[in-house]
């Protein structure tokens, strides 16, 4: 019997891409250096925080990352929060959800996702929140996730993980959690949907 769900932000609650983009840019334009390529955009919207400024600056040796780690800690994100877009069906599936199974998050952003969940109004719905900060290592790793899962008492398989890329597949693979694919068909995963309401039809539901 379904228990737990257990959802990623980026590219799951949030399209942040544009917000992503937008950060990230701000911190090589800080720096004086050009703006990210397209898949350096893709790498930075997976992994976490430190191995997306290692990624992005990687060109740079010259540059002190820590440096640059002190300066992102420094930065408002306000502007860059204003730029995520809320998954259409998001409310109205925690709504149905919420008071039926345990609701939690493990993403791999840092010290943004409070913040995040306050200014979306979001916070009351997920009683574990996970994120590169405060896991003991960062997705793909399993820690984020067994860490929920002991939290609520679940077994793999009373949990389920919803998550859009690769680093999402291979976290609930490495807890054999029941992986979801959100709007990514080429991902191997128990289920694919375009859509939160699509999840409600699953046979875990």
């Amino acid at each position: 019997m379904l228990k737990l769900i257990v959802f990623d932000c980026d590219g799951v609650l949030f399209d942040s891409k544009m917000s992503n983009r937008q950060f990230y840019n701000h911190l090589l334009k800080h720096f004086g250096k050009p703006p990210m390529t397209e898949a350096e955009l893709d790498y930075v919207h997976i992994h976490n925080t430190v191995d997306a400024i290692a990624h992005i600056f990687r060109h740079y040796p010259e540059q002190d990352l820590a440096e640059v780690d002190r300066f992102r800690l420094a930065c408002d994100y306000t502007p860059f929060l204003q730029l995520l877009k809320m998954e259409k069906d998001l409310i109205p599936f925690l709504e149905i959800t919420f008071p039926l199974y345990h609701l939690a998050i493990s993403t791999n952003r840092t010290n943004t996702m409070e913040q995040l969940l306050e200014r979306f109004h979001l916070r009351q719905y997920f009683g574990k929140v996970m994120t590169a900060q405060n896991a003991r290592r960062p997705k793909p790793a399993p820690d984020a996730l067994e860490e929920i899962l002991d939290h609520y008492a679940c077994q793999a398989h009373e949990a389920v993980y919803i998550g859009d890329s690769m680093i999402d597949q291979e976290h609930a693979a490495a807890c054999a959690v029941p992986f979801i694919a959100f709007k990514n068909p080429t991902l191997t995963a128990d289920f694919h949907v375009t859509g939160f309401m699509e999840i409600l039809d699953l046979p875990p539901f």
